[in-house]
Protein backbone atom coordinates (compact mmCIF):
# COMPACT_ATOMS: atom_id res chain seq x y z
CA UNK A 1 0.00 0.00 0.00
CA UNK A 2 1.65 3.46 -1.10
CA UNK A 3 0.88 6.46 0.96
CA UNK A 4 1.96 9.07 3.00
CA UNK A 5 1.46 9.35 6.67
CA UNK A 6 1.09 11.57 9.62
CA UNK A 7 1.39 11.24 13.68
CA UNK A 8 -1.60 13.17 14.50
CA UNK A 9 -3.42 11.80 17.10
CA UNK A 10 -6.84 10.02 16.24
CA UNK A 11 -7.08 11.35 13.21
CA UNK A 12 -9.09 9.00 10.65
CA UNK A 13 -6.58 7.07 8.36
CA UNK A 14 -6.89 5.69 4.89
CA UNK A 15 -5.29 3.11 3.11
CA UNK A 16 -4.74 3.19 -1.40
CA UNK A 17 -4.15 0.02 -2.94
CA UNK A 18 -3.83 1.13 -6.77
CA UNK A 19 -3.94 -0.71 -9.95
CA UNK A 20 -3.63 -1.19 -13.39
CA UNK A 21 -1.42 2.51 -15.34
CA UNK A 22 -0.71 5.57 -14.71
CA UNK A 23 -3.14 7.35 -15.17
CA UNK A 24 -5.66 5.24 -12.44
CA UNK A 25 -2.47 6.04 -10.48
CA UNK A 26 -3.24 9.97 -10.86
CA UNK A 27 -6.45 9.13 -9.85
CA UNK A 28 -5.30 7.67 -6.39
CA UNK A 29 -3.53 10.87 -5.86
CA UNK A 30 -6.01 13.13 -6.66
CA UNK A 31 -8.40 11.15 -4.48
CA UNK A 32 -5.77 10.98 -1.04
CA UNK A 33 -5.08 14.53 -2.00
CA UNK A 34 -8.68 16.09 -1.52
CA UNK A 35 -8.98 13.64 1.60
CA UNK A 36 -6.11 14.55 3.23
CA UNK A 37 -7.52 18.01 2.84
CA UNK A 38 -10.09 17.10 4.38
CA UNK A 39 -8.20 16.21 7.56
CA UNK A 40 -7.43 12.41 6.68
CA UNK A 41 -4.25 10.83 6.98
CA UNK A 42 -2.85 8.21 5.49
CA UNK A 43 -2.23 4.61 6.18
CA UNK A 44 0.74 2.30 4.90
CA UNK A 45 -0.72 -0.48 6.10
CA UNK A 46 -4.24 -2.40 6.09
CA UNK A 47 -3.59 -2.45 10.01
CA UNK A 48 -3.62 1.39 11.13
CA UNK A 49 -6.52 2.05 7.97
CA UNK A 50 -9.77 2.93 8.95
CA UNK A 51 -11.12 2.56 5.99
CA UNK A 52 -9.35 1.10 2.33
CA UNK A 53 -9.72 2.40 -1.07
CA UNK A 54 -8.80 -0.02 -3.97
CA UNK A 55 -8.54 1.97 -6.88
CA UNK A 56 -9.12 -1.54 -9.39
CA UNK A 57 -8.80 -1.79 -12.94
CA UNK A 58 -10.96 -3.34 -15.60
CA UNK A 59 -9.15 -3.40 -18.84
CA UNK A 60 -8.27 -7.25 -19.01
CA UNK A 61 -10.13 -10.26 -17.81
CA UNK A 62 -6.71 -10.55 -15.71
CA UNK A 63 -6.72 -7.16 -14.27
CA UNK A 64 -10.12 -7.83 -13.40
CA UNK A 65 -9.03 -10.90 -11.61
CA UNK A 66 -6.35 -9.13 -9.76
CA UNK A 67 -8.40 -6.74 -9.02
CA UNK A 68 -11.06 -8.79 -7.26
CA UNK A 69 -8.09 -10.40 -5.75
CA UNK A 70 -6.87 -7.12 -4.32
CA UNK A 71 -10.36 -6.73 -2.86
CA UNK A 72 -10.38 -9.81 -1.54
CA UNK A 73 -6.84 -9.17 0.56
CA UNK A 74 -7.86 -5.50 1.80
CA UNK A 75 -11.55 -6.97 3.43
CA UNK A 76 -9.57 -9.65 4.90
CA UNK A 77 -7.20 -7.57 6.41
CA UNK A 78 -9.08 -4.93 7.05
CA UNK A 79 -13.00 -5.73 6.22
CA UNK A 80 -14.36 -1.84 5.62
CA UNK A 81 -13.39 -1.71 1.69
CA UNK A 82 -14.71 0.90 -1.12
CA UNK A 83 -13.89 0.28 -4.33
CA UNK A 84 -13.30 2.92 -7.40
CA UNK A 85 -11.47 2.54 -10.84
CA UNK A 86 -12.26 1.20 -14.29
CA UNK A 87 -13.38 -1.79 -12.77
CA UNK A 88 -15.89 -0.13 -10.69
CA UNK A 89 -18.44 0.00 -13.35
CA UNK A 90 -19.12 -3.30 -12.45
CA UNK A 91 -20.31 -2.97 -9.66
CA UNK A 92 -22.77 -6.13 -9.90
CA UNK A 93 -19.87 -8.90 -10.64
CA UNK A 94 -17.84 -6.97 -7.60
CA UNK A 95 -20.53 -7.48 -4.93
CA UNK A 96 -21.41 -10.67 -6.14
CA UNK A 97 -17.77 -11.54 -5.39
CA UNK A 98 -17.39 -9.43 -2.26
CA UNK A 99 -20.88 -8.60 -0.88
CA UNK A 100 -19.09 -6.66 2.45
CA UNK A 101 -17.38 -3.39 0.17
CA UNK A 102 -19.33 -0.76 2.02
CA UNK A 103 -19.47 1.49 -1.87
CA UNK A 104 -18.39 0.80 -5.37
CA UNK A 105 -17.60 4.12 -7.51
CA UNK A 106 -16.21 4.17 -10.93
CA UNK A 107 -13.29 5.81 -12.95
CA UNK A 108 -11.96 9.06 -11.90
CA UNK A 109 -15.56 9.54 -9.57
CA UNK A 110 -13.69 12.09 -7.45
CA UNK A 111 -16.33 13.37 -5.52
CA UNK A 112 -18.61 10.42 -5.40
CA UNK A 113 -15.50 8.28 -3.99
CA UNK A 114 -14.88 11.29 -1.40
CA UNK A 115 -18.64 10.83 -0.65
CA UNK A 116 -18.25 7.45 0.19
CA UNK A 117 -15.48 8.12 2.12
CA UNK A 118 -17.11 10.47 4.36
CA UNK A 119 -20.15 8.60 4.76
CA UNK A 120 -18.23 5.34 6.16
CA UNK A 121 -15.54 6.92 7.93
CA UNK A 122 -16.74 10.54 8.71
CA UNK A 123 -13.68 12.73 9.45
CA UNK A 124 -12.30 13.67 13.31
CA UNK A 125 -13.21 17.26 13.80
CA UNK A 126 -10.03 18.26 15.49
CA UNK A 127 -8.63 21.47 15.83
CA UNK A 128 -5.44 20.60 13.88
CA UNK A 129 -6.90 19.71 10.55
CA UNK A 130 -6.54 23.45 9.01
CA UNK A 131 -3.18 23.53 11.09
CA UNK A 132 -1.22 20.98 9.59
CA UNK A 133 0.19 21.92 6.01
CA UNK A 134 -1.56 20.18 3.35
CA UNK A 135 1.00 19.39 -0.15
CA UNK A 136 -0.27 16.69 -2.44
CA UNK A 137 0.11 13.03 -2.31
CA UNK A 138 2.34 11.59 -4.48
CA UNK A 139 2.29 8.19 -4.89
CA UNK A 140 5.53 8.14 -7.22
CA UNK A 141 8.90 9.16 -6.22
CA UNK A 142 9.45 12.79 -5.48
CA UNK A 143 11.73 13.28 -8.78
CA UNK A 144 9.17 12.04 -11.15
CA UNK A 145 5.86 13.03 -11.47
CA UNK A 146 2.49 11.71 -14.08
CA UNK A 147 1.03 14.26 -16.03
CA UNK A 148 -2.53 13.46 -16.80
CA UNK A 149 -3.77 15.80 -19.60
CA UNK A 150 -6.81 14.79 -20.55
CA UNK A 151 -9.83 11.66 -19.89
CA UNK A 152 -11.00 9.34 -22.04
CA UNK A 153 -10.79 8.46 -25.76
CA UNK A 154 -12.72 8.68 -29.21
CA UNK A 155 -11.24 5.80 -30.95
CA UNK A 156 -13.41 2.88 -31.14
CA UNK A 157 -10.55 0.07 -31.31
CA UNK A 158 -11.87 -3.57 -31.68
CA UNK A 159 -10.08 -5.35 -28.66
CA UNK A 160 -11.00 -1.95 -25.75
CA UNK A 161 -13.22 -0.91 -23.90
CA UNK A 162 -11.42 2.44 -22.45
CA UNK A 163 -14.06 4.75 -24.09
CA UNK A 164 -16.97 2.87 -22.31
CA UNK A 165 -15.23 2.91 -19.15
CA UNK A 166 -13.73 6.36 -19.12
CA UNK A 167 -15.91 8.07 -21.63
CA UNK A 168 -15.02 9.77 -25.05
CA UNK A 169 -11.74 12.30 -24.92
CA UNK A 170 -11.99 15.32 -22.38
CA UNK A 171 -8.96 17.17 -22.38
CA UNK A 172 -7.94 18.96 -19.73
CA UNK A 173 -7.49 23.62 -20.16
CA UNK A 174 -3.77 24.14 -20.93
CA UNK A 175 -2.94 26.48 -18.37
CA UNK A 176 -4.76 24.37 -15.76
CA UNK A 177 -2.03 21.55 -17.08
CA UNK A 178 1.31 24.05 -17.18
CA UNK A 179 -0.04 25.69 -13.44
CA UNK A 180 0.23 21.75 -12.01
CA UNK A 181 3.51 21.12 -14.10
CA UNK A 182 4.90 24.26 -12.78
CA UNK A 183 3.67 23.37 -8.99
CA UNK A 184 5.13 19.55 -8.82
CA UNK A 185 8.82 21.16 -10.56
CA UNK A 186 8.60 23.67 -7.68
CA UNK A 187 8.03 20.90 -5.12
CA UNK A 188 11.21 18.88 -6.72
CA UNK A 189 9.88 16.82 -9.87
CA UNK A 190 12.57 16.95 -12.18
CA UNK A 191 10.65 14.26 -14.82
CA UNK A 192 7.26 14.91 -16.20
CA UNK A 193 5.92 12.35 -17.51
CA UNK A 194 2.84 13.11 -19.85
CA UNK A 195 0.04 10.60 -20.15
CA UNK A 196 -3.46 10.44 -21.70
CA UNK A 197 -5.08 7.81 -23.50
CA UNK A 198 -4.39 9.46 -26.50
CA UNK A 199 -2.16 12.35 -25.86
CA UNK A 200 -1.57 13.17 -29.33
CA UNK A 201 -5.61 14.07 -29.86
CA UNK A 202 -4.72 16.47 -26.65
CA UNK A 203 -7.22 19.41 -27.29
CA UNK A 204 -9.01 18.22 -30.53
CA UNK A 205 -12.21 18.05 -28.36
CA UNK A 206 -11.71 22.11 -27.17
CA UNK A 207 -10.82 22.98 -30.79
CA UNK A 208 -7.27 23.59 -29.38
CA UNK A 209 -9.22 26.44 -27.37
CA UNK A 210 -6.24 28.95 -26.23
CA UNK A 211 -5.50 30.43 -23.25
CA UNK A 212 -2.91 33.32 -21.36
CA UNK A 213 0.02 31.91 -20.04
CA UNK A 214 2.78 33.86 -18.75
CA UNK A 215 1.38 36.38 -20.91
CA UNK A 216 1.38 34.92 -23.69
CA UNK A 217 -1.45 32.74 -25.83
CA UNK A 218 -1.25 29.09 -25.97
CA UNK A 219 -3.03 26.47 -27.46
CA UNK A 220 -4.28 23.52 -25.93
CA UNK A 221 -2.27 21.42 -28.17
CA UNK A 222 0.20 18.59 -28.38
CA UNK A 223 3.18 20.85 -29.28
CA UNK A 224 2.48 23.67 -28.03
CA UNK A 225 2.40 21.93 -24.45
CA UNK A 226 5.87 20.27 -24.99
CA UNK A 227 7.12 23.41 -25.68
CA UNK A 228 6.25 25.07 -22.42
CA UNK A 229 6.76 21.93 -20.25
CA UNK A 230 10.68 22.13 -21.69
CA UNK A 231 10.92 25.86 -20.24
CA UNK A 232 9.98 24.83 -16.91
CA UNK A 233 13.26 25.20 -14.58
CA UNK A 234 13.99 22.96 -12.05
CA UNK A 235 16.64 24.92 -10.37
CA UNK A 236 19.72 26.70 -12.02
CA UNK A 237 18.58 27.24 -15.31
CA UNK A 238 17.99 22.80 -15.79
CA UNK A 239 15.12 22.20 -17.50
CA UNK A 240 13.38 18.86 -16.11
CA UNK A 241 13.07 15.52 -18.53
CA UNK A 242 9.39 15.53 -20.40
CA UNK A 243 8.88 12.46 -21.41
CA UNK A 244 5.35 11.68 -24.12
CA UNK A 245 3.32 8.73 -23.60
CA UNK A 246 0.76 7.23 -25.56
CA UNK A 247 1.27 9.03 -28.80
CA UNK A 248 -0.43 7.92 -31.63
CA UNK A 249 1.44 8.76 -34.63
CA UNK A 250 -0.73 11.46 -36.37
CA UNK A 251 0.97 13.47 -39.36
CA UNK A 252 1.15 16.41 -36.27
CA UNK A 253 3.84 14.44 -34.54
CA UNK A 254 6.53 15.11 -36.52
CA UNK A 255 6.06 18.98 -35.11
CA UNK A 256 7.78 17.52 -31.32
CA UNK A 257 10.59 16.03 -32.94
CA UNK A 258 12.52 18.91 -33.74
CA UNK A 259 11.91 19.82 -29.62
CA UNK A 260 14.14 17.08 -28.98
CA UNK A 261 16.70 17.81 -31.23
CA UNK A 262 16.29 21.27 -29.32
CA UNK A 263 16.65 19.82 -25.71
CA UNK A 264 13.16 21.10 -25.19
CA UNK A 265 11.32 17.58 -24.67
CA UNK A 266 12.84 14.42 -23.70
CA UNK A 267 14.23 12.51 -27.26
CA UNK A 268 11.65 9.49 -26.47
CA UNK A 269 8.20 8.57 -27.76
CA UNK A 270 6.04 5.87 -27.01
CA UNK A 271 3.19 4.92 -29.67
CA UNK A 272 1.17 2.54 -29.31
CA UNK A 273 1.03 0.41 -32.75
CA UNK A 274 -0.60 -2.80 -31.61
CA UNK A 275 0.55 -4.41 -34.69
CA UNK A 276 2.08 -3.90 -38.07
CA UNK A 277 0.00 -6.42 -40.64
CA UNK A 278 -2.65 -4.10 -42.81
CA UNK A 279 -5.39 -6.67 -42.15
CA UNK A 280 -4.63 -7.17 -38.60
CA UNK A 281 -4.62 -3.41 -38.58
CA UNK A 282 -7.81 -3.27 -39.70
CA UNK A 283 -9.61 -5.87 -37.69
CA UNK A 284 -8.44 -4.14 -34.90
CA UNK A 285 -9.71 -0.64 -36.48
CA UNK A 286 -6.90 0.84 -36.38
CA UNK A 287 -5.02 3.14 -39.04
CA UNK A 288 -3.24 1.11 -41.50
CA UNK A 289 -0.39 2.78 -42.37
CA UNK A 290 2.83 0.49 -41.33
CA UNK A 291 4.82 1.60 -44.60
CA UNK A 292 4.20 5.29 -44.15
CA UNK A 293 5.60 4.80 -40.30
CA UNK A 294 9.34 3.39 -41.34
CA UNK A 295 9.41 6.28 -43.52
CA UNK A 296 8.54 8.66 -40.61
CA UNK A 297 10.70 6.82 -38.34
CA UNK A 298 13.76 7.28 -41.00
CA UNK A 299 12.97 11.44 -40.76
CA UNK A 300 13.02 11.37 -37.30
CA UNK A 301 16.07 9.59 -36.69
CA UNK A 302 17.44 12.01 -38.88
CA UNK A 303 16.36 15.15 -37.73
CA UNK A 304 17.21 13.55 -33.53
CA UNK A 305 19.56 10.88 -33.63
CA UNK A 306 19.33 9.89 -30.04
CA UNK A 307 15.48 9.64 -30.37
CA UNK A 308 14.25 6.39 -28.45
CA UNK A 309 10.59 4.82 -29.44
CA UNK A 310 8.99 2.60 -27.43
CA UNK A 311 5.64 0.55 -28.58
CA UNK A 312 3.65 -2.45 -27.49
CA UNK A 313 2.34 -4.96 -29.76
CA UNK A 314 -0.78 -7.62 -29.89
CA UNK A 315 -0.17 -11.31 -30.67
CA UNK A 316 -2.82 -13.89 -31.41
CA UNK A 317 -5.80 -11.38 -32.24
CA UNK A 318 -8.61 -12.99 -33.73
CA UNK A 319 -7.48 -14.13 -37.56
CA UNK A 320 -3.94 -13.56 -37.07
CA UNK A 321 -2.51 -15.98 -39.52
CA UNK A 322 1.95 -16.91 -39.26
CA UNK A 323 1.63 -14.18 -42.61
CA UNK A 324 0.30 -11.69 -40.62
CA UNK A 325 2.88 -12.85 -38.07
CA UNK A 326 6.03 -12.90 -40.11
CA UNK A 327 4.99 -9.63 -41.34
CA UNK A 328 5.39 -8.14 -37.52
CA UNK A 329 8.39 -9.65 -37.38
CA UNK A 330 10.05 -8.59 -40.30
CA UNK A 331 8.54 -4.77 -39.85
CA UNK A 332 9.97 -4.61 -36.54
CA UNK A 333 13.37 -5.80 -37.72
CA UNK A 334 13.10 -2.90 -39.99
CA UNK A 335 11.93 -0.23 -37.69
CA UNK A 336 14.15 -1.48 -34.54
CA UNK A 337 12.54 -0.17 -32.09
CA UNK A 338 14.20 0.72 -29.29
CA UNK A 339 11.90 -0.48 -26.73
CA UNK A 340 8.98 -3.38 -27.05
CA UNK A 341 6.24 -4.33 -24.95
CA UNK A 342 4.13 -7.38 -26.36
CA UNK A 343 1.25 -9.29 -24.59
CA UNK A 344 -0.98 -12.20 -26.19
CA UNK A 345 -4.41 -11.59 -27.09
CA UNK A 346 -7.16 -11.62 -24.22
CA UNK A 347 -10.85 -11.44 -24.64
CA UNK A 348 -12.60 -8.75 -22.98
CA UNK A 349 -16.06 -8.55 -21.88
CA UNK A 350 -17.71 -5.99 -24.36
CA UNK A 351 -14.98 -5.71 -26.62
CA UNK A 352 -16.00 -6.07 -30.20
CA UNK A 353 -12.83 -8.33 -30.81
CA UNK A 354 -14.38 -10.76 -29.15
CA UNK A 355 -17.26 -11.72 -31.99
CA UNK A 356 -14.41 -11.91 -34.36
CA UNK A 357 -14.07 -15.40 -36.84
CA UNK A 358 -10.84 -17.31 -36.18
CA UNK A 359 -9.35 -17.49 -32.42
CA UNK A 360 -5.60 -18.02 -32.10
CA UNK A 361 -5.20 -21.12 -29.66
CA UNK A 362 -3.68 -20.21 -26.69
CA UNK A 363 -0.39 -22.80 -27.24
CA UNK A 364 0.09 -20.67 -30.60
CA UNK A 365 -0.29 -16.95 -28.67
CA UNK A 366 2.45 -18.49 -26.26
CA UNK A 367 4.44 -19.55 -29.25
CA UNK A 368 4.24 -16.51 -30.85
CA UNK A 369 5.02 -14.15 -28.06
CA UNK A 370 8.40 -15.76 -27.29
CA UNK A 371 9.54 -15.62 -30.80
CA UNK A 372 8.64 -11.80 -30.75
CA UNK A 373 10.23 -11.45 -27.53
CA UNK A 374 13.07 -12.97 -28.80
CA UNK A 375 13.74 -10.99 -31.66
CA UNK A 376 12.76 -7.59 -29.52
CA UNK A 377 15.43 -8.60 -27.12
CA UNK A 378 18.39 -9.38 -29.65
CA UNK A 379 17.58 -5.73 -31.64
CA UNK A 380 17.63 -4.26 -27.76
CA UNK A 381 21.14 -5.56 -27.04
CA UNK A 382 22.63 -4.85 -30.48
CA UNK A 383 21.10 -0.82 -30.24
CA UNK A 384 22.38 -1.37 -26.14
CA UNK A 385 25.75 -2.53 -26.71
CA UNK A 386 26.60 -0.02 -29.00
CA UNK A 387 25.93 2.28 -26.60
CA UNK A 388 28.71 1.16 -24.42
CA UNK A 389 32.06 3.31 -24.42
CA UNK A 390 29.42 6.48 -24.90
CA UNK A 391 29.04 9.25 -22.04
CA UNK A 392 25.12 10.06 -20.73
CA UNK A 393 23.20 11.79 -18.82
CA UNK A 394 21.27 9.57 -16.14
CA UNK A 395 18.28 10.30 -13.56
CA UNK A 396 19.33 8.63 -10.47
CA UNK A 397 16.25 6.57 -8.77
CA UNK A 398 17.83 4.86 -6.25
CA UNK A 399 21.30 4.80 -4.34
CA UNK A 400 22.15 1.46 -2.31
CA UNK A 401 23.75 0.89 0.79
CA UNK A 402 27.65 0.49 1.04
CA UNK A 403 28.90 -3.34 0.24
CA UNK A 404 31.58 -4.95 2.72
CA UNK A 405 34.59 -3.10 0.15
CA UNK A 406 32.93 0.17 0.92
CA UNK A 407 31.46 0.64 -2.86
CA UNK A 408 27.99 2.66 -2.97
CA UNK A 409 25.89 1.22 -6.18
CA UNK A 410 23.07 3.32 -7.24
CA UNK A 411 20.12 2.53 -10.13
CA UNK A 412 19.33 5.22 -12.38
CA UNK A 413 17.38 5.88 -15.83
CA UNK A 414 18.60 7.15 -19.40
CA UNK A 415 16.72 9.76 -21.74
CA UNK A 416 15.66 6.41 -23.16
CA UNK A 417 14.25 4.86 -20.48
CA UNK A 418 10.67 5.26 -18.21
CA UNK A 419 10.32 4.49 -14.94
CA UNK A 420 8.72 1.11 -14.64
CA UNK A 421 8.68 -0.04 -18.11
CA UNK A 422 12.03 0.42 -19.81
CA UNK A 423 15.05 -0.52 -18.58
CA UNK A 424 17.85 1.14 -16.53
CA UNK A 425 21.09 2.19 -16.16
CA UNK A 426 23.26 0.55 -12.83
CA UNK A 427 25.83 2.29 -11.56
CA UNK A 428 28.88 1.47 -9.34
CA UNK A 429 31.17 2.95 -7.50
CA UNK A 430 28.73 6.11 -6.23
CA UNK A 431 29.93 9.27 -5.06
CA UNK A 432 28.48 9.63 -1.09
CA UNK A 433 26.95 12.94 -2.45
CA UNK A 434 24.72 11.43 -5.11
CA UNK A 435 20.74 11.30 -4.51
CA UNK A 436 17.80 10.22 -6.10
CA UNK A 437 16.50 12.80 -8.99
CA UNK A 438 20.07 13.86 -9.36
CA UNK A 439 20.99 14.00 -13.46
CA UNK A 440 24.80 12.43 -13.42
CA UNK A 441 26.97 11.75 -16.44
CA UNK A 442 27.81 8.30 -16.98
CA UNK A 443 30.32 6.62 -18.99
CA UNK A 444 29.01 3.40 -20.08
CA UNK A 445 30.59 0.14 -19.81
CA UNK A 446 28.42 -2.76 -20.24
CA UNK A 447 24.74 -4.07 -21.52
CA UNK A 448 23.16 -6.71 -21.78
CA UNK A 449 19.62 -7.01 -23.59
CA UNK A 450 18.13 -4.54 -21.61
CA UNK A 451 20.09 -2.43 -19.58
CA UNK A 452 23.17 -0.34 -19.49
CA UNK A 453 25.81 -0.51 -17.12
CA UNK A 454 28.39 2.40 -15.91
CA UNK A 455 30.23 4.66 -13.76
CA UNK A 456 29.92 8.47 -12.89
CA UNK A 457 32.01 10.67 -14.49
Amino acid sequence: MNTATSSIPDQKKVGMVSLGCPKALVDSERILTRLRADGYAMSPDYAGADIVLVNTCGFLDSAKEESLQAIGEAIQENGRVIVTGCMGEEADAIRAAHPSVLAVTGAHQYEQVVEAVHTHAPPSQGPYIDLIPQPDVKLTPRHYSYLKISEGCNHSCAFCIIPDLRGKLASRRIDAVLREAEKLVAAGTKELLVISQDTSAYGVDTRHEERMWKGNSVRAHMTDLARELGQLDTGGGVPPWVRLHYVYPYPHVDAVIPLMAEGLLTPYLDIPFQHASPKVLRAMRRPANEAKVLERLKVWRSICPDIAVRSSFVVGFPGETEEDFQYLLDWLEEAQLDRVGAFRFEPVEGARANALPDPVPEELKEERFSRIMEVTARISAAKLSAKVGRTMKVIIDEVGEADEDGDVGATGRSQADAPEIDGAVYLRNVPQAVSPGDFVEVEIEEADDHDLFGVIV
